[in-house]
């Protein structure tokens, strides 16, 4: 079976990719990005092109028996590379999938879809209210899913929360920077909320499952998060604890953090965004038990599993990326005015 895997050289990219290359599948990977790993280059199709560009998707698309659409502008991106991006290149990536009689299309979408809600856990029946212009693009790409699916094409849509594991940076590193540096943490609001996450390999596990289990049960849409969590709090702590420096998390009044991180956003001086800070201390949980039932999900990593896991592969492959920053999972994001506040933690 060949499978296209698009956003290849991302963070959740590449985990498909050593994950299916593990089970035999041939690959091809579409990314405007480098694909720089070298323990996979040679064995695979590497396309460095745009899904926003039609003659370019319509090349990676030859021959391909099922997409992994995991490509999209995040939100640090601008509003219309976002949109451009996570909505128009999906709609391409779609139609030429439908042309070429592509047996199923697996969307990655988001958590973020749902907004900042009411009441928890969130089914996959709730009422969907994007947080910025990534949550609402996210709701455009699925509405854009549901077009294909109702014009009888399998795609599978998946709802993951904020994922991690190997490869992961972003604004994790942030946290992860301060603990090897033995600082205590500082969270917005008590910490008492509940935070699900979610790790990349049992993401790459629900993917299989949707490329494995018969389409008629498959083509329907699944909430994918971690089964044991406790609070966020508690789950962050465990990584200061294996760190072994003895440090804290630091609860902080929700209120006067958010207004101060959202006017340091409005002047570029921190890189936390409206979906972080707004929801970091609230709850925020989904319902997997659809995914359990229909798909056999069945997640290995509690959310401590995950958050050490991957502070252990930050701490193993740090000298790759220290002077590395951008705007993407890959790497690490500048802290701006954060750096100094770490000094005083």
């Amino acid at each position: 079976m060949k499978i296209l895997v698009t956003g290849g050289a991302g963070f959740l990219g590449i985990n498909l990719i050593r994950y299916l290359l593990n089970r035999k599948y041939e690959i091809v990977s579409l990314d405007t990005a480098h694909f720089n790993y070298s323990d996979v280059k040679e064995k695979i199709r590497i396309i460095k092109g745009d899904i926003r560009n039609r003659s370019v998707v319509d090349e990676a698309m030859q021959g391909i028996d099922v997409v992994i659409h995991s490509a999209a502008a995040l939100p640090l991106y601008t509003e219309k590379e976002i949109f451009s991006t996570d909505v128009d290149g999906t709609k391409i990536l779609l139609e030429c999938a439908q042309i070429k009689s592509v047996e199923r299309f697996i969307h990655i979408s988001s958590t973020a879809v749902y907004g900042i809600p009411d009441h928890h856990p969130l089914y996959e029946t709730d009422k969907l209210d994007g947080v910025g212009h990534y949550g609402n693009a996210k709701i455009e790409a699925e509405n854009i899913c549901l077009e294909f699916r109702n014009k009888g094409m399998c795609v599978p849509i998946l709802r993951p929360k904020s994922f991690i594991g190997p490869e992961r940076l972003g604004v994790f590193a942030i946290f992860y920077d301060w603990t090897k540096d033995g600082k205590n943490f500082p969270m917005i609001g008590s910490g008492n909320n509940r935070y699900q996450l979610l790790d990349v390999e049992d993401l790459c596990e629900a993917v299989h499952q949707c490329i494995t289990i018969p389409k008629k049960i498959v083509n329907d849409t699944f909430n994918i998060g971690a089964k044991e969590f406790t609070t966020m709090k508690e789950d962050y702590q465990a990584v200061l604890d294996y760190a072994g420096f003895g440090k804290k998390i630091i609860s902080l009044p929700a209120a006067p953090i958010i207004l101060t991180l959202k006017f340091l956003e409005a002047l570029k001086l921190s890189p936390l965004y409206k979906w972080v800070y707004e929801t970091a201390s609230k709850d925020s949980f989904v319902s997997i038990e659809k995914a359990e039932k229909i798909l056999g999900f069945s997640p290995k990593y509690s959310n401590k599993d995950a958050l050490i896991r991957n502070y252990k592969w930050y701490l193993e492959n740090l000298d790759f990326f220290k002077n590395q920053s951008g705007i993407s999972h890959r790497v690490p994001w500048k802290q701006g005015i954060l750096s100094i506040a770490k000094k005083f933690f």
